[in-house]
């Protein structure tokens, strides 16, 4: 039996239409046959090809209108933030056009479109991606992007609200609440939540990432989540695993130290979000005892909606 034709190295790794298949010299047989993956209607891959999110996106945009860009919470992944599910794909125009492609979404906008060009593929800014992710996302994922775009430095917090403010579109309501929220130096989703849990239910607003030094201006540690005024420390730990001996020990030394200062710390683990209400009774407990008289912690319908899976 006579082995295939290798196939043409040109389409290797990428989606293709019809007419490049015939063009490379692929006959009708060989594109409807097992070595071919059909991805649309008219538009291929070899079989044996990862279709990746950014392969995914080359296949659609070839069958789209030629001003199509990413956007919504596709935009937001092709910026770096991988909040919400990679699929369907959204896509927007200022065509009139439909679509009927499997696993995309094509938004039709009235107001011109201004995309960046970001590795080669066309997608609208951070700025109005925020905006046009508060139709889709709720509020905390909403802020937990906004934190997270910043930390890219694709924006920042004030460019936020200043586009918020600024802009009539769908999704501007929430995206103004959202916004003010969004601060700078977050360092993981985790820690927007941990942050968010704590003033969601009515306890004072941390400091984020702030360097503690000791008496003479040295420098000894920074904290995730810091009250100054109570001298507390509020720190998300994502390990999954045991440290080993030089990691504890320096875990170890790091917190005689902070504590020699007069600081103390609560470490909030994977295992701690389990029960989220108690991780806020925890941190209003410390904060009690170093001088917080303000009201207790307030675990409402809506906060519990947000954080109580």
């Amino acid at each position: 039996m006579n082995r295939p034709a290798p196939l043409p190295a040109a389409l290797e790794g990428r989606a293709f239409t019809t007419q490049e298949a015939y063009a490379a010299g692929l006959s009708k047989d060989v594109l409807g046959g097992r070595r071919i993956r059909r991805l649309h209607r008219g538009v291929y891959c070899y079989a044996h090809t990862e279709v990746t999110h950014e392969l995914a996106i080359s296949a659609a945009r070839i069958l789209l209108p030629g001003d199509a860009v990413l956007s919504h919470v596709t935009a937001l992944r092709w910026w770096g933030v991988t909040l919400a599910p990679a699929l369907p794909l959204h896509f927007s125009t200022n065509t009139t056009s439909q679509t009927a492609l499997r696993g995309v979404i094509l938004h039709r906008r009235s107001g011109r479109l201004h995309p960046r060009i970001v590795r080669g593929v066309p997608v609208l800014g951070p700025d109005r991606t925020f905006v046009d992710c508060a139709t889709q996302l709720g509020h905390v994922d909403l802020v937990r992007a906004g934190d997270w775009l910043v930390r890219l430095r694709a924006t920042t917090p004030n460019d936020l609200q200043r586009y918020a403010h600024e802009r009539h579109l769908d999704g501007v309501r929430r995206a103004r609440r959202a916004a003010p929220l969004v601060v700078e130096r977050v360092d993981s989703p985790m820690e927007t939540d941990v942050r968010l849990m704590l003033m969601f239910a009515h306890l004072p607003a941390p400091e984020v990432n702030v360097d503690i030094v000791d008496h003479e201006g040295r420098f000894v540690a920074r904290g995730d989540l810091v009250f100054r005024r109570y001298r507390l420390i509020v720190e998300y730990d994502g390990w999954q695993h045991e440290r080993d001996a030089r990691q504890r020990q320096h875990d170890h030394l790091r917190r005689e130290r902070l504590e020699s200062l007069g600081w103390r710390l609560v470490v909030v683990t994977v295992a701690d979000l389990r029960d989220r209400a108690s991780v806020v009774r925890r941190v209003h407990r410390a904060l009690s005892d170093g001088g917080y008289v303000g009201p207790a912690p307030v675990m409402s319908l809506t906060w519990r909606r947000w954080f109580v899976s």
